[in-house]
């Protein structure tokens, strides 16, 4: 049975690495200082951006996968994920950064609701960022002034400080991963292709005879990639999400059978619906008229 560390709070880690944090809900760790350390495999109560540096040949965990971390990359976990790579004995010279901290202190933030909507820490450990030189000087540049931040006296401006340097490098992130998603074109492309395949292929087999409509979250499943990061792809490449793109795929099928002289409920039920009523809700949510409202366009068309 694996050995995983339980980070509740941004000491466990430290902790671990043998740093004393001088705030109790945020720990900036600088590998370089701590070195060497033992690896560990940790179930995050925390969220934590890790810019490594590596050691060559050792292979990172992130739930079911495995990632080769010697490259330069961002790593960003959150409170309900399993990372890291589980304690051998073995001690290690890492490099890199690390920034562990709390979502209590957010509380009463614009981040506190925010922070959803940074997808990233839903990417899987193969979709991490591949940082550039420039970039990776940027991020630790805030880290370095972050860190002296919390060598001050705390005060009545401490913690809004702190959000703020939490704020700016998550905003870099996703810049960051935006200029990843952009230099990366033909491989989006591809993403993008093979998602098309697996859609047609989907509904020429029937799947959704037996399977229902399909979802995000089987398609990301058959792609190899978190639903997260196929929904960012799919965005940055058509600019619809995943959700938007399969809805799209499944209303021009129902408009085709429609046509081809198929009532409402028998293409609700072809297309894997549940009930002709959700179909009929999905096709007017997607085109504006119902689906015997478009049959009449078309036949006034003729």
């Amino acid at each position: 049975m694996s050995k995983i560390l339980k980070v509740n709070k941004p000491s466990d880690y430290s902790s671990w690495v043998g740093q004393t944090d001088p705030h109790e809900l945020i720990s900036v760790i600088n590998y370089s200082e701590v070195s060497p350390v033992r690896h560990s495999l940790n179930s995050y109560g925390v969220y934590g951006l890790f810019l490594q540096g590596g050691e060559k040949g050792r292979d990172l965990i992130y739930g079911s996968g495995k990632y080769d971390y010697s490259e330069d990359t961002l790593i960003c976990v959150a409170p309900g994920q399993i990372g890291g790579l589980e304690d051998d004995g073995e001690l290690v010279n890492l490099t890199g950064w690390a920034v562990l901290f709390h979502p209590d202190i957010l509380q009463g933030t614009g981040l506190e609701k925010e922070i959803k909507d940074f997808s990233f820490f839903d990417y899987r450990i193969n979709e991490a960022l591949h940082m550039t030189p420039e970039e990776r000087e940027v991020m630790i540049a805030l880290l370095r002034q972050l860190e002296n931040e919390l060598k001050f006296p705390s005060d009545a401006m401490q913690n809004r400080i702190i959000v703020g340097f939490i704020n700016l490098l998550l905003r870099y992130a996703q810049r960051f991963y935006n200029r990843q998603f952009v230099s990366r074109t033909i491989q989006n492309n591809d993403i993008l292709s093979r998602f098309e395949k697996l859609l047609k292929e989907y509904f020429e087999k029937d799947r959704q005879l037996t399977d229902g409509v399909p979802t995000v979250q089987y398609c990301s499943e058959q792609l190899c990639m978190s639903p997260s990061y196929l929904s960012d792809v799919i965005k940055r490449t058509t600019g619809e999400t995943a959700n938007h793109y399969i809805k799209s795929y499944v209303i021009q099928l129902a408009k085709n059978r429609l046509v081809s002289g198929m009532n409402s409920s028998e293409v609700a039920y072809s297309l894997g619906f549940d009930y002709p009523q959700h179909f009929s809700r999905t096709f007017k949510k997607m085109t504006g008229i119902t689906p015997s409202e478009y049959c009449d366009r078309r036949l006034k068309d003729r």
